[in-house]
């Protein structure tokens, strides 16, 4: 439907409706296309005004695409208007409402009024990611630092999580602001990013930079730079922190994921708990090994060749030198298949320990298990990237050493550009692993920020070879 140009009166209306196919559906589909084609406010309305002298009234869900079109244009008196109408008419709105009458008033003058729709989600539900960052936003713009702070801490202690956009605009609004609090929180935003191992984009990093650089008497000097392989920072000659946990985090990590992951309540989901002290058995009559292999997340590896060659390659790779290796498998390996043949097996079993679990086992627990028992040394080749077991990690230092192991130790692999053969790396870049840690850290008068040339919305395997090193002279 092509919307009319300009407002129409009751009998066009009506012309119109009476040559469309589906006349039960035309005011919602003229709507759509106006909103579509971005149509003047004033011939939607004139499709209202019928509507409720035909009707006595109007559609919730016509109001609710009406409203849509006033948020587009920012027409903030007719959002009040369909605000005070869906009020009076209706008890309570859904989720859909409240979210587009916030961004609309939030974008306006009316502001303030968005912060009490919150409040009225607020009763009902936890308001949307959208809902709380609107309301940041307009409490930023209007240099209500305090206000937006505020809400970005209720966010997280309901686990709303942030956008990079959000935490990007708390930085450009606070430029030049000489504000010891709001330092404070501030530098709580970069800590965040560090615990989440979240690495900002370029446009995002400016920001930063600019803010340090802003900061009335500070004398903050930020300077982009790649860092050495030994860990020192060109700019500063400052080390970066080691990506070795001490025999004390190690043991307090080994101890908490063993306790909570592995004998928390997830693991049994998909395993038996027979099942799994017989795999515990097997790891503790055989310890240490010096590297411990997802056996089915590699044997997929490349999709042309059978899944035990895949395999065959990774074992044959890794197994130099004496290394032992323990390989985590499934029965079904055991039954001789056209993916998984006999003799192929049997030839890997002289070179790896190998453990069969039931055909719908969750490995990652064994995978955990087996790694940790092993001591420090000992790595883990698996593509998955173990999030959930990061939720079920009790506080956020624990969850910073997990993720602080895993990027150490953690072996990723991909097929080399000809095919032939399996590269491996350190899971989180491209490289050995590396002896610094890749997370934004602090020395006080320092600050190392890792950053990506591009927004990136997924979590990625690849580490960031640049950053920012930011000094207070």
């Amino acid at each position: 439907v092509q919307p009319p140009e300009k407002p129409l009166q009751a009998e066009e209306w009506n012309k119109l409706r009476e040559d469309f196919q589906s006349p039960e559906i035309f005011e919602e589909v003229m709507l759509n296309s106006m909103i579509r084609c971005n149509s003047p406010i004033d011939v939607a309305k004139s499709l209202l005004t019928h509507l409720a002298k035909r009707d006595g009234d109007i559609a919730y869900n016509v109001l609710v695409k009406y409203l849509t079109l006033c948020v587009q244009q920012g027409q903030v008196a007719e959002i009040r208007d369909v605000y005070d109408i869906m009020k009076g008419r209706f008890k309570v709105l859904e989720s859909g409402a409240y979210k587009l009458l916030i961004r609309g008033l939030s974008n306006s003058d009316q502001w303030r009024m968005a912060l009490t729709l919150l409040e009225e989600v607020k009763k009902m539900m936890i308001p949307s990611r959208t809902c709380y960052e609107s309301c940041i936003k307009a409490a930023g713009r209007h240099q209500e630092m305090k206000l937006a702070f505020e809400l970005y801490d209720e966010m997280l202690a309901k686990d709303v999580v942030p956008t990079l956009d959000v935490l990007q605009s708390f930085f450009d609004f606070s430029r030049g602001m000489k504000d010891a609090e709001l330092q404070k929180e501030l530098f709580g935003i970069l800590l965040y990013l560090r615990e989440n191992q979240i690495y900002p984009h370029k446009t995002f990093m400016r920001s930063i930079k600019l803010w340090f650089e802003s900061i009335p008497g500070g004398n903050w000097r930020g300077h982009l730079t790649n860092i050495k392989d030994s860990g020192q920072c060109p700019v500063c000659n400052h080390q970066l922190e080691d990506s070795n946990l001490t025999e004390e985090e190690y043991s307090n990590l080994s101890e908490r994921i063993i306790r909570d992951v592995i004998h928390g309540t997830d693991t049994f989901r998909k395993t038996s708990p027979q099942e799994f002290e017989a795999f515990q058995t097997f790891v503790e009559n055989r310890l240490p090994f010096d590297i411990v292999i997802d056996g089915l997340n590699v044997s997929h590896i490349k999709s042309r060749r059978m899944q035990c060659e895949n395999l065959f390659d990774a074992v044959n790779c890794l197994a130099k030198e004496n290394t032992r290796l323990l390989v985590l498998g499934r029965k079904h390996m055991l039954m001789n298949s056209s993916n998984w043949k006999r003799e192929i097996m049997k030839e890997m079993q002289n070179k790896a320990d190998f453990f069969f679990a039931e055909n719908i086992s969750e490995d990652d627990a064994f995978l955990l298990y087996a790694t940790l028992r092993s001591g420090k040394h000992c790595k883990f080749v698996t593509r998955d990237f173990l999030r959930d077991h990061k939720a079920c990690l009790p506080n956020s230092l624990t969850r910073h050493l997990f993720r602080k192991w895993q990027r150490g130790h953690q072996i990723a692999f991909s097929p080399s550009a000809e095919g032939r053969s399996i590269n491996f790396s350190s899971v989180f870049s491209q490289q050995p692993a590396f002896r610094y840690d890749c997370v934004v850290q602090t020395t006080g008068d320092t600050w190392h920020i890792p950053y990506k040339d591009v927004f990136e919305e997924k979590y990625s395997y690849q580490v960031p070879r640049k950053w920012l090193c930011i000094q207070q002279k």
